[in-house]
């Protein structure tokens, strides 16, 4: 099973059936907050989707087209952090996240963002790590940005979002320019 340590208090491991309960609660309580950026909330009505939902994660994982994790804070899930894909093809994987609002202003998405751009580049040996945010989601924009990531432009109405189109900011990290952000600190 996948595990990552990021430091004493934070963590990710990937997702499991017993992890349903949790997750859902999660994502039942900060409903309002999730879905004016994120586009499953309908979809995800009751502990059995999130089973079917971390059912299809688990195979992704076995298939090696993608990692999603459950995101550790102080032992208790607070979020979902994944490689929502990942190219083996051109070596690039795709990053997503969301945390339960009240956990916000921690640091703890920078953190894990931060986490797995490294995992991607060091243990996966791939060259691109991509970041995509709804244009006007400031605070997911800004993970990207503290961390160094270009912005390389949008892509317009690119997620339909319950009744409107929201046009994507892309951020993307070269391995080069990874291994000089680490070595200039």
């Amino acid at each position: 099973m996948f595990t990552y340590t990021i430091n004493e208090s934070l963590s990710l491991k990937l997702v499991e059936m017993k992890d349903a309960e949790r997750i859902f609660e999660l994502t039942n309580s900060n409903r309002s907050h999730l879905r004016q950026w994120l586009p499953w909330l309908d979809w995800t009505q009751n502990q059995q989707d999130t089973e079917a939902w971390i059912k299809g994660a688990m195979e992704g994982y076995a298939s090696q087209r993608s990692i999603t994790t459950a995101i550790i804070y102080k032992e208790s899930i607070v979020g979902v952090a994944s490689f929502n894909s990942l190219d083996w093809s051109n070596k690039i994987a795709y990053i997503g996240y969301w945390l339960g609002q009240e956990f916000q202003g921690n640091g703890i998405v920078t953190s894990v963002a931060e986490a797995l751009t490294q995992y991607a580049f060091e243990t996966l040996e791939f060259n691109r790590v991509d970041i995509r945010a709804a244009e006007f989601n400031k605070k997911s924009r800004a993970i990207p940005e503290r961390l160094g990531f270009q912005y390389e432009g949008k892509i317009r109405q690119a997620e339909w979002l319950y009744d409107h189109y929201v046009d994507h900011a892309v951020y993307g990290m070269l391995v080069e320019e990874w291994k000089a952000i680490k070595e200039s600190k």
